[in-house]
């Protein structure tokens, strides 16, 4: 369906090294609510702010002119050539602030959880994840552990006193990364991309910690558990991609 709109945008006019911003507004169709792109003389209703693409985008030029047209909804991601297509696309930081590259776990079953220190889960979730590992990390099967302090603050510590609780206490022997925020307009890219590829219940955000999600070997995310799903219960979904060749 196309329906017709009075939008405001801006055109920016590119020379050699920058980039200098026009305001306009005009008449645009719009198309594909579902799946935003710009075209030569299309463009996306509803725009909220601006959302810069890279220059080097070529997918957003007019072939007929050297004019480059933005707009956005609130609630899309214009789709380019650099938008992640798998965990393994990320880099994040371990507990000592380090840059991990996630593609060193390709062809490796991944488990991802965000973890707290002081919850009511904490002492089931932290138990059954060190036996889920123990049995299947010799065939494949990592744990990733995000803490977060987003769900009742219940994740206070250092990144130091979170890594020795978790290894002290529940023999951890997996990775613990560098504490991140979950949810809201400071959420770790990873679990943008997490929460993007499988939705919850009730809506795309995480509802409380030790949510789970179980990536295949190849990257994709595959399910999302609830918090109180315990680990030990998706055993048989960890081995059927385990076995997968």
């Amino acid at each position: 369906m196309t329906c017709l709109s009075r939008i405001s945008t801006t055109r920016f006019t590119i020379n050699r090294n920058f980039i200098t911003p026009i305001t306009l507004s005009s008449f645009l169709y719009t198309t594909h609510f579902n799946s935003p792109r710009i075209l030569s003389n299309s463009l996306i209703s509803e725009p909220i702010k601006l959302r810069f693409l890279h220059y080097s985008d070529s997918s957003v030029f007019n072939s007929r002119k050297s004019d480059l047209f933005l707009c956005s909804r609130a609630d899309h991601t214009m789709a380019t050539s650099t938008q992640p297509q798998s965990v393994h696309d990320f880099t994040v930081k371990d507990a000592k602030g380090n840059d991990v590259d996630l593609s060193t776990y390709k062809g490796k079953v991944l488990l991802i959880v965000n973890v707290a220190s002081q919850c009511g889960l904490t002492n089931s979730n932290y138990t059954e994840l060190a036996k889920l590992y123990e049995k299947y990390k010799d065939q494949g099967l990592e744990i990733l552990a995000f803490p977060c302090n987003q769900f009742g603050s219940q994740e206070p510590g250092t990144n130091e006193e979170i890594v020795e609780f978790a290894c002290t206490r529940f023999k951890a022997e997996y990775p613990i990364f560098d504490k991140v925020e979950v949810n809201g307009s400071n959420a770790a890219p990873i679990y943008k991309y997490l929460k993007s590829s499988k939705g919850g219940l009730f809506g795309d955000s995480i509802k409380w910690n030790f949510s789970k999600f179980l990536v295949d070997k190849e990257g994709h995310v595959v399910d999302r558990y609830a918090p109180t799903t315990s680990p030990l219960s998706i055993e048989k979904d960890i081995k059927k991609l385990l076995e997968k060749a």
